[in-house]
């Protein structure tokens, strides 16, 4: 699944190619897009990143939000071809985006109102002090906890993992078990490692793909996801590959206390 490096490739990418740009039409080709097939078309005014949404803003007050899910992402075509598994399009005078989905799991919503923003995004508007009163105590390990997009914004299995094997801390601890100091080398670790993910134009591993087709490098950054049986960058010992609420979870337990 894109997390947040991966969506703001796309936001960025999609800024330089359409903001300012009318779109011309939109055509749906998944009747579970159904909702979308007659909104009314505008000119794009601004596109942002909320979380691991996109959300484009149109000058006729409606916002297209698209959550990509497992495998979605968007493909920008200079011609009118269809690719395979397209599920909706939008036209521009100067080319087509395309909504690439095998699995069929993206959702697309044009609504009214743009969504409430919270302060909860390490790239933007994060309230740590928040943070540390209302979800730093709570009894879940500290991995489900940064993957609750209602505590942090965008971090998904894979950046979640980095961020932990950074900080020297064990995704089997309580989140409620962390120092303030800890949780600060969490926060500060996070940031950083997300923001090389986004020079880096995202992490390849399966399905991700940038606006234009092309995979991103941050894949050759890991250093703890994807690595089993490898030996740690860290301390030299082994890492693990564990499951964890369904999902792999790489982690050294050597040096991760």
């Amino acid at each position: 699944m894109p997390e947040l490096p991966e969506v703001e490739t796309l936001c960025r990418q999609l800024k330089e190619k359409i903001c300012a740009r009318k779109i011309m039409a939109s055509e749906v080709y998944d009747n579970k897009l159904s909702s979308i097939k007659n909104f009314k078309t505008g000119k794009i005014e601004k596109i942002e990143r909320q979380g691991k949404t996109i959300v484009i803003h149109l000058d006729n007050g409606n916002f297209i939000k698209i959550h990509l899910r497992m495998t979605g992402r968007l493909l920008w075509q200079d011609s009118i071809q269809r690719p395979g598994h397209s599920r909706w399009k939008l036209s521009f005078d100067n080319g087509c985006v395309f909504l690439v989905d095998p699995r069929r799991f993206a959702t697309v919503k044009v609504e009214k109102t743009a969504q409430e923003k919270q302060k909860n995004d390490l790239m933007a508007d994060f309230d740590e002090k928040k943070f540390l009163e209302n979800q730093a105590g709570r009894k879940v390990n500290v991995k489900t906890l940064l993957m609750d997009p209602k505590a942090v914004a965008g971090i998904g299995n894979i950046y979640a993992c980095e961020i932990l094997h950074c900080s020297g801390i064990s995704p089997l601890r309580l989140a409620s078990t962390l120092s303030k100091e800890e949780w600060k080398k969490i926060i500060s670790n996070a940031r950083r490692i997300l923001k090389k993910g986004i020079e880096k134009r995202g992490t390849s591993i399966s399905d991700w793909r940038d606006l234009y087709g092309c995979p991103g490098e941050n894949q050759n950054e890991l250093k703890a996801y994807g690595q089993e049986g490898k030996r740690c960058p860290t301390c030299g010992s082994t890492i693990w590959r564990i499951k964890q609420g369904g999902r792999s979870t790489f982690y050294c337990p050597s040096c991760q206390k």
